[in-house]
């Protein structure tokens, strides 16, 4: 974001002003408008940032962050995690062909958890190939795999739902369990 046009119009008004009292109000104007320009700059720069965590209070658990390049600000948003359909997140979805699909990956996200972890893990060789393959067809990092199936891996049981069973005489039996 470019902040000269607003910096100048602040110095325009200056000028503006200082016609209108002469020329020693003019020449003590043309004196203030250098040191005023950086005063200017941070002031919009506070306002920017207070904007920026106002935004950020309402867009939680996403973020809007301001970041100086040079002397322009420049907006940083980091979106919420898109969460998935509650009937998506935790039982596995027939399909209408009735092919029984996994259950989506669920959304990782640093914001969650405030930040990253390191860990060393050790694997057999045939396990680590096998990870590799499996994080190549999904197009993810090794690193993004482990995560969404760890993620996956600490989810809720699903819940088993079934379709009511017609006994032989024509009413109803259902089985399975619920929570």
């Amino acid at each position: 974001m470019d902040l000269a046009r607003y910096v100048e119009e602040v110095r325009h008004q200056l000028m503006i002003a200082a016609d209108a009292g002469g020329d020693d109000a003019r020449a003590l104007a043309e004196r203030l408008a250098a040191p005023l320009e950086a005063t200017t700059r941070l002031v919009l720069l506070d306002a920017l940032s207070t904007a920026a965590d106002e935004i950020t209070t309402d867009l939680a658990p996403g973020s809007v962050d301001v970041r100086l390049r040079g002397l322009d600000p420049e907006f940083v948003v980091t979106s919420p995690p898109v969460d998935l359909p509650l009937d998506a997140q935790h039982h596995d979805v027939t399909s209408a062909a009735g092919a029984r699909t996994p259950p989506a990956a669920p959304v990782i996200s640093d914001a969650d958890e405030g930040g990253t972890a390191r860990i060393t893990l050790r694997l057999p060789e045939h396990l680590k190939n096998q990870i590799e393959l499996a994080a190549g067809r999904d197009g993810l990092s090794v690193n993004a795999w482990l995560v969404r199936a760890t993620a996956a891996a600490l989810e809720p049981a699903p819940v088993e739902r079934s379709a009511p069973r017609r006994t032989a005489i024509g009413g109803q039996h259902v089985t399975g369990w619920a929570r």
